[in-house]
């Protein structure tokens, strides 16, 4: 049985695509929020035990719930009753018809992990009060489960395996007093890989041996360098793991934990985003971070030949999953202007059968848009990174306005890959430059590492600096520029509106920091792991002096521009009392701002009617403040 004929198959999926288009586009249109958002999300896709169905979670009813969808007939089928909370499965049992799922209470992040089948009412597995619970794998035997929960210490996740039978008894594998954070198990049970974060360019890695009840330190301890655990070999003996150890981008490696010998086996000048292995281990699969889009490797693992595997511009094939069997692979594809849709094939090399149409049927895709990765040099000529969106109808003659999006992090990426709000504000008529400023991440470890103890400096410049680049467009009118970003992306926006106050028009601040001092020393417990990385980035925290002179609630005086805030109340990372404080300094200098609370989300805007209203609220906002009364 070889992987070739199924891969070489999904290059055909190129075709399958491009040939779906109707032959004449039709006229260009604008369209609404709600055609937008009816655009269904997907994610998941783990096979039931005969690999018949694919358990998925999608967000059709306006939260994400869970469904079952029939391989042959293609239908799609509700698993529990509707619930007013998000449901996001995990995976069906290897033997039988239950299945897990994690859902959490309204945004606040404290996730738990629930047991159900069919119709039937869903179990509770990890019902501690408070706690924070996920999913690892499943043992060897497919008699038990591994999962993290920091139910007996909030600072700190221990690993307990969960039987399956109808008691579901639970005992502890790894109890974690020690502040690592626990990665993979091993299917035999013996061996629980860990890191320790010191920094964010220094991640060690250890294994705690289950028989000896000791830790044992992995690799060489000079110099700083990043070990992410990835994945045990099926007997135990192999760890697969990416690094950066002599290197400027993560590879593949893999250490022999009997002779302690390491064997690089994939290493390039991306970032290797993850790996993992099938079911019995035959295939590895090896995902790439090339210039913000994940492209995708399969190996057969024992002699590490790559397989031949579609080439989609400007699109990626992303979560391939095989069935336990390995001759079905079930994969998603999307891109700029195809949101993420679900396919599946089998090992003979059949035509690869789409199983979702996740796009708004109002929406004709020819009224989308494909980023374009475009670069400028910075203000010190650092080259700077980032993905341009142009609008149809913008030209020379009829230069439109321009929003910079500034993605969360501080070392996240803005990607290739399709954004409802983006496209919807591209199809009203406003170019958009996600840019990927200096700390960003899949560019190297030198590039990542450039705003530690420098935030709000020359990150914050880089946005600024974009503007050159939208002016030699020659379509966009920087006299009509926002700055837009959540999380670290609506710090950097207010940083902006702060310290650099006239640079642009507008800014609107999705759940950003506006106070690094209550922020830092009010970090979820359960961050404790990552506390030292954390004051190795931003400095003591106990540095008030420092954090007030980054902290944009603190120079809020300098603020012109209007602003628009949207917060989450649930939110456990950037507290409400950020956006609130921010908002009373600003309205205080008679400056328009413009505040969305919503009760029910945390860290992100899950639910569609309450995107719905803050997606409205951000095009009217930046319609009366960036657009302004003047032509089109």
């Amino acid at each position: 049985m070889m992987l070739r004929p199924v891969l070489s198959s999904l290059a055909g999926l190129v075709v399958l695509i491009s040939c779906s288009q109707p032959p004449a586009d039709p006229p260009f249109t604008t369209y609404s929020v709600r055609d937008f958002l009816s655009t269904v999300n997907y994610r998941g896709g783990s096979f039931s035990s005969d690999s018949k169905r694919i358990l998925v979670s999608h967000d059709s009813t306006g939260v994400f719930d869970l469904y079952a969808i029939t391989i042959g007939s293609r239908s799609v089928t509700p698993l529990l009753a509707p619930d007013s909370i998000s449901r996001y499965g995990v995976c069906w049992f290897p033997g039988d018809d239950r299945f897990l799922f994690t859902a959490d209470h309204n945004g606040d992040e404290n996730y738990q992990l629930f047991v159900a089948q069919s119709g039937g009412a869903a179990r509770n597995l990890t019902p501690e009060s408070g706690q924070t619970a996920r999913f690892l794998s499943w043992a060897g035997d497919e008699k038990s489960f591994f999962l993290v929960t920091n139910a007996r210490d909030k600072r700190y996740f221990d690993v307990i395996e969960q039987e399956i039978t109808p008691d579901y008894p639970k005992k502890p594998l790894f109890i974690n007093t020690s502040g690592v954070e626990p990665a993979v198990v091993s299917p035999d049970r013996r061996f629980v890989a860990v890191m320790k974060a010191d920094a964010r360019d220094d991640i060690k890695m250890m294994v705690w041996d289950t028989r000896e009840s000791k830790m044992r330190p992995l690799l060489s301890e000079g110099g700083k360098k990043v070990c992410i655990p990835q994945a045990f070999s099926n007997d135990g003996r192999f760890l697969y793991y990416l690094t950066d150890e002599n290197h400027e981008f993560l590879y593949l490696a893999r250490l022999d934990l009997e002779t302690n010998e390491v064997r690089v086996l994939v290493k390039t000048n991306w970032d290797v985003e993850y790996a993992s292995l099938s079911h019995s281990g035959r295939y590895l699969a090896v995902a790439f971070n090339k210039d913000a889009i994940s492209q995708l490797s399969v190996f057969e693992t024992d002699t590490m030949l790559e397989t031949e595997l579609p080439k989609m511009t400007n699109s990626e094939i992303t979560s391939v999953e095989f069935n336990k069997t390995e001759d079905r692979v079930a994969f998603y594809a999307s891109g700029s202007r195809t949101p993420n849709d679900l396919f599946v094939t089998d090992m003979k090399g059949s035509v690869p059968v789409q199983l979702s149409r996740s796009l708004s049927r109002s929406i004709h895709p020819s009224h989308l848009v494909e980023s374009e990765t475009v670069r400028f040099a910075s203000y010190d000529s650092l080259e700077i990174p980032g993905l341009l969106y142009k609008p149809v109808l913008a030209s020379p003659e009829s230069p439109v306005p321009a929003i910079v999006l500034v993605h969360g992090g501080p070392g996240g990426q803005s990607r290739v890959g399709y954004s409802g709000l983006i496209q919807f504000l591209v199809n009203q008529g406003y170019a958009v430059y996600a840019i990927n400023h200096r700390g960003s991440g899949g560019y190297g470890k030198t590039f990542y590492a450039l705003d530690n103890g420098k935030h709000g400096k020359g990150d914050l410049e880089d946005c600024v600096y974009s503007k050159h680049l939208l002016a030699r467009t020659g379509w966009i009118d920087t006299s009509r520029v926002a700055i837009m970003g959540g999380s670290y992306g609506g710090y950097l926006t207010l940083a902006a509106l702060a310290f650099r106050p006239t640079s642009f028009s507008a800014g609107v601040n999705l759940f950003g920091v506006s106070n690094w001092v209550r922020t830092l020393q009010n970090i979820p417990p359960y961050w404790e792991s990552y506390r030292k990385a954390l004051e190795s980035e931003f400095g003591t925290f106990s540095d008030e002096a420092y954090l007030r002179s980054i902290s944009p609630l603190f120079h809020a005086h300098a603020i012109v521009r209007p602003l628009m805030v949207i917060q989450g109340a649930n939110d456990q990372r950037v507290l409400r009392i950020e956006s609130d404080e921010i908002v009373e300094a600003v309205r205080k200098r008679d400056v328009p701002v413009e505040y969305l609370i919503f009760d029910d989300e945390g860290h992100g805007i899950i639910r569609k009617e309450n995107r719905i209203v803050a997606y409205e609220g951000i095009l009217a906002f930046l319609n009366r403040h960036v657009r302004g009364d003047r032509p089109r």
